[in-house]
């Protein structure tokens, strides 16, 4: 049998507090978790789950080592990572049920006597060491374009194909589960189509930077644009081409083995803390690569 699929979120607020809830069915304190909803991306589920066990609207930070144990007769993956709230952390308004019948904000010092597990108590220790602050840059390749072969007008005018349209609309739940607030883009169609879903959605503008497409890309820019947004401290995604990829990798200072390219509609999230990368994860839409 495959391994029943859920996501979580360790989430932190100032003062040194962790965000556990009680399960009444099982009398244990844990993190806010739950199953992955059919063809859900995890990351899309961790918030997902912690909005509607505890109320609190969290965004994903680094991500932490993936639990996985036995559940009857069969294995349970858990994918996790760090989160800090976005809006309101007051929980003193939720109304128990018969899943959670508590939310509590509880000091990361008694954390480890209230939880159940062990294993929970391990992934609080990672937890703890990644708390710091930080911002993501989401580093995006555009999804699946009609083929060159195929198409006879330009090729920065080159669109996506349905299926390429299905995914830019599936990326909106995975940008927004990383608090992506700027949107920066290649301007070439293919480009634009796979991120204005998520910009119509959230209400951001987008940025189109000629400096992104394959037409115009040159090292030095690309390098600027990049070290800009590692250090300006917002969460954003940069969409781009392949073949211009390899300059924002150098740029960033970070390596992806070249038998593994970046697949259409694929991301790699940079976890930055004072402009340096923390944490990198990997990201496609048709399976988690992390």
């Amino acid at each position: 049998m495959p391994d029943i699929l859920a996501a979580g979120v360790v989430a932190f607020r100032p003062g040194r507090e962790v965000l556990l809830v009680h399960r009444p069915k099982y009398d244990d304190w844990s993190f806010p978790k739950g199953k992955l909803d059919r063809g859900e991306h995890p990351t899309a589920a961790a918030v997902r789950e912690v909005a509607e066990e505890t109320g609190v609207h969290v965004r994903l930070g680094p991500p932490l080592p993936t639990q996985r144990y036995p559940v009857a007769r069969r294995m349970k993956t858990v994918h996790y990572w760090t989160g800090r709230v976005v809006g309101d952390d007051d929980v003193s308004a939720y109304r128990p049920n018969d899943e959670i019948d508590e939310v509590r904000w509880v000091p990361v010092a008694d954390a480890p006597k209230v939880l159940s597990y062990d294993r929970d108590r391990e992934t609080l220790a990672h937890a703890l060491k990644l708390r710091r602050k930080t911002h993501a840059l989401v580093v995006l390749r555009h999804a699946q374009a009609r083929s060159r072969r195929a198409w006879r007008g330009a090729d920065d005018a080159r669109t996506l194909l349905q299926v390429g349209e299905t995914e830019a609309v599936r990326l909106v739940p995975l940008l927004a589960a990383y608090g992506v607030t700027r949107i920066v883009s290649s301007p070439s169609t293919r480009c634009v189509q796979t991120v204005r879903p998520f910009a119509e959605t959230a209400g951001y503008p987008l940025e189109l930077r000629p400096l992104l497409s394959e037409e115009h890309a040159t090292t030095e820019d690309v390098g600027a644009l990049v070290e800009e947004l590692m250090g300006d401290g917002q969460n954003a995604v940069l969409c781009t081409h392949r073949p211009v990829l390899p300059q924002v990798y150098d740029a960033a200072g970070i390596e992806l083995p070249e038998d593994t390219p970046l697949e259409p509609a694929g991301l790699l999230v940079l976890h930055l803390r004072k402009g340096r990368i923390v944490a990198v994860e990997r990201h496609h839409l048709h399976r988690d690569v992390r």
